[in-house]
């Protein structure tokens, strides 16, 4: 099979899309049915215990440039590769270490079968790009699928064949850590980014030296758990499921996703990793999915503190017929699940899809073919944090930056004559703004807005760090500890702000304060940080607020008091210079929402696409009405917001006035850049169907395209609108298309005023 290789000298553009498809489709077609053939032959001469084992996934577990194991755990997990036990192995990386564990598979085991080796790739391996919440504010499609490449291509450089991302969870509340690893709280932005993560990690060609295979978790519906903490019960109905969870997973499959991860809630009653109703019914029958499914980390034996599985011999049955294919160092199939076969519990064929789909994979990487294809020593040396990455994210951070608010434009900062002081303990944090989900890159490696403002060299920047905000080191494993008591540095930073022309203040949460297991029940500014604001506000208005964050904050006192508002998230290894590019205006943000942000956390889960109530307005002038009484029920700033150097003006929206079936509705509008500088508009087109047999959202997003303009220029903008953006699914998951009314807005963000209204015939 042919591939590309890599120079050093490769521009970072072919770096970023060097793979080529170089098959025709009947050559696809003769390879698939050649694995196929393969992955038959292979099954027939397996046992039941090697079956197993291709269903068993462990974590490293010692250093394998040392002496083998010889007692305890370790020494089991050791034999039970030599035996070819083990289908998959996580946690194991660098070529080096991969190559030796891949030697024992390959070498030492009966039948030689390779293993896959898993690693949470998430936004980036070494170099690391935003997190994935901020690359979806980008809405730039392009950008994160090249993103993903770029993970792909470093990782795979030190042995690993398979990320266990993206994730593509809708969410709502911001209360749940885990929204900084997903797109946000809209399905078909979602869909989309899904879509671009896949083509991203697995390329056009699997078997090429630097792609990975993808997985889509978690499935499903492990953004709604209740109340926002982690590995809780999800309580939803069809609707939702169907309309707002599935989608991003259906566009994963669509996009041939090689694995699919269940999750840690429960749908229905019932834990998702014995879900035969979402995976066998849904996943595999009706979508057709070939790929295989693992559980996420010890899932399965969960099912017996959900009180779903009364021992491990009843949780491995349920998940082995729910359609579960390969247990995460969960032990369970391992210890339990021949005998279960022997037994007749299991019917053997269970074993047999699962083993099927696991094996095709490892054909379709190459591993049959040359099972050290990822073990390149020189290639992990020169692809390693190779400075091409650099720039690469540099463009994602820069993309991924949010304008909430810049009254009397204070922004973009002069570059000569001014003072600037800039405050915050986060200012000068190197490893924080990586965020969370960097197991394998190095603490201290970001561009910290220090040292990113410091290379502007025309004003006067003084810092002043303020009070700490975070105790001690923080750990991927361990809760962030925030000060909440000392406030040494308050003076100092008031001194810093007062004698300054403008105060930039870098606020928010630690990069470890977001992800799995970080649920919050505030949302504010950690520890001391709003009595800084508020006090360096006193002396001096003229602040710009830059947020870093892996969740949406509510910040009604800065949205209310401070002048500008930058939200830049957890923004990665270029975090630094893509701020300062942003606030000196090198940079012309363009980001937009893709969460609403709460005015308080009473508001939580808040999202733009929801539904009509019977009582949606005070027309009688009483109190009976669906409002809180001391606070707005709106968001503090919408999905899909997201301000600019420059203006843009919508108008001359035009709507075919009927729908016919298999006919298209033509939408279009004028988009004029109003302003004096050159910009980009994510142009945002919204539909509600006005009347159906189940309640339909006031809005939902149907048409999105980000469109730069010169300074005066405006450009005619086209959506077209089908059968697959105009219906939906009922409660018992037939999508359907129904006539009657509808309204179609465009605009800059989710509270599109200009609407026109077409009917469906």
């Amino acid at each position: 099979m042919k591939t590309i290789k890599i120079t050093r000298v490769c521009a970072v553009a072919v770096i970023l899309l060097c793979l080529v498809n170089t098959k025709t489709h009947a050559q696809m077609e003769e390879t698939k049915v050649d694995i196929n053939q393969k992955v038959e032959s292979l099954l027939s001469q397996m046992t039941i215990e090697e079956k197993v084992g291709q269903m068993n996934l462990y974590n490293g577990f010692w250093d394998v440039t040392g002496p083998a194991p010889e007692e305890g755990n370790a020494a089991l997990k050791y034999n039970h590769l030599k035996k070819g036990w083990v289908g998959a192995m996580l946690t194991v990386r660098g070529a080096e270490e991969v190559r030796n564990v891949q030697r024992i598979a390959v070498e030492e085991s009966r039948l030689g079968i390779p293993l896959l080796i898993g690693f949470d790739v998430i936004h980036g391996y070494k170099t690391l790009s935003p997190i994935p919440l901020a690359e979806s504010a980008s809405w730039d499609l392009q950008a994160i699928e090249k993103s993903a490449r770029v993970a792909a291509t470093e990782a795979s450089a030190s042995g690993i064949n398979w990320t266990f991302a993206p994730m593509v969870d809708i969410s709502r509340d911001a209360r749940w850590g885990r929204v900084m690893e997903g797109a946000g709280e809209d399905p078909y932005l979602g869909s989309l980014i899904a879509k671009a993560r896949v083509n991203g990690f697995q390329g056009d060609d699997l078997s090429a030296h630097n792609t990975i295979a993808a997985c889509a978790k978690h499935f499903a519906a492990y953004g709604f758990a209740e109340a926002g903490r982690d590995y809780n019960v999800a309580d939803i109905g069809n609707g939702t499921l169907y309309n707002t969870v599935l989608p991003p997973f259906k566009a994963a499959s669509e996009a041939g996703v090689k694995t699919f991860m269940n999750s840690f809630n429960t749908l229905n009653g019932v834990p998702v990793t014995g879900s035969s109703f979402l995976q066998r019914d849904i996943l595999k029958r009706d979508w057709n999915f070939d790929g295989f499914v693992v559980s996420d980390w010890a899932s399965i034996n969960e099912m017996i503190p959900w009180g779903h599985a009364k021992d491990k011999r009843q949780a491995a049955q349920i998940a082995a017929n729910a359609g579960s294919d390969m247990d995460m160092e969960g032990y369970v199939y391992i210890q339990e699940l021949a005998q279960l076969v022997k037994d007749g519990v299991v019917k053997e064929s269970i074993l047999d899809d699962a083993v099927r789909r696991i094996l095709k994979v490892k054909f379709e990487l190459g591993l049959f073919e040359d099972p050290y294809r990822y073990c390149d020593d020189d290639r992990e040396k020169e692809w390693t944090y190779h400075e091409s990455y650099r720039e690469a994210v540099l463009d994602m951070a820069k993309k991924s930056i949010v304008l909430l608010k810049n009254d009397n434009n204070l922004l973009p900062l002069k570059k000569n004559g001014q003072t600037i002081a800039l405050i915050g303990d986060l200012a000068d944090d190197k490893s924080s703004p990586l965020g969370s989900w960097r197991i394998a890159s190095d603490d201290d490696t970001a561009v910290s807005v220090l040292e990113g403002m410091s290379s502007y060299k025309g004003n006067t920047l003084n810092f002043s760090r303020g009070p700490e905000v975070f105790e001690g080191t923080s750990t991927f494993l361990q809760e962030v500890k925030i000060n909440t008591t000392d406030t040494s540095g308050f003076d100092e930073a008031i001194a810093t702000a007062k004698a300054a022309d403008v105060v930039v203040m870098v606020l928010g949460e630690h990069g470890f304060q977001s992800g799995e297991g970080r649920s919050r029940t505030n949302l504010d500014l950690p520890g001391l940080q709003q009595e800084l604001l508020e006090e360096v506000y006193k002396v001096n208005p003229n602040v710009v607020l830059v947020l870093n964050n892996g969740r949406p904050l509510a910040i009604e006192w800065a949205s209310e008091h401070i002048p500008v508002i930058v939200e830049a998230w957890h923004l990665g290894t270029e975090s630094g210079n893509a701020i300062a590019n942003v606030l000196y205006g090198d940079y012309n943000p363009s980001g937009k929402l893709p969460m609403s942000f709460p005015r308080n956390v009473g508001q939580a889960p808040i999202y733009y696409n929801n539904y009509p109530t019977g009582r949606p307005t005070d027309k009688d002038g009483n109190v009976f009405w669906s409002h809180y009484t001391d606070v707005e029920k709106t968001p503090l700033y919408p999905f899909g917001h997201g301000l600019s150097y420059t203006t843009f003006e919508y108008s001359n929206l035009k709507v075919t006035n009927t729908y016919k079936e298999n006919q298209e509705v033509k939408v279009s509008f004028t988009l004029k850049n109003t302003g004096s500088l050159k910009g980009k508009e994510v142009a945002q087109l919204y539909i509600r169907d006005l009347v159906g047999s189940v309640i339909r959202p006031l809005k939902e997003l149907k048409g999105f395209e980000l469109i730069e303009l010169e300074a005066g220029t405006s450009k005619t903008v086209e959506f077209v609108l089908t059968k697959k953006e105009l219906g939906f699914y009922t409660n018992q998951g037939e999508f359907v298309v129904e006539s009657g009314d509808f309204k179609v807005f465009v605009g800059g963000n989710s509270n599109a005023e200009l609407e026109q209204g077409f009917t469906l015939e």
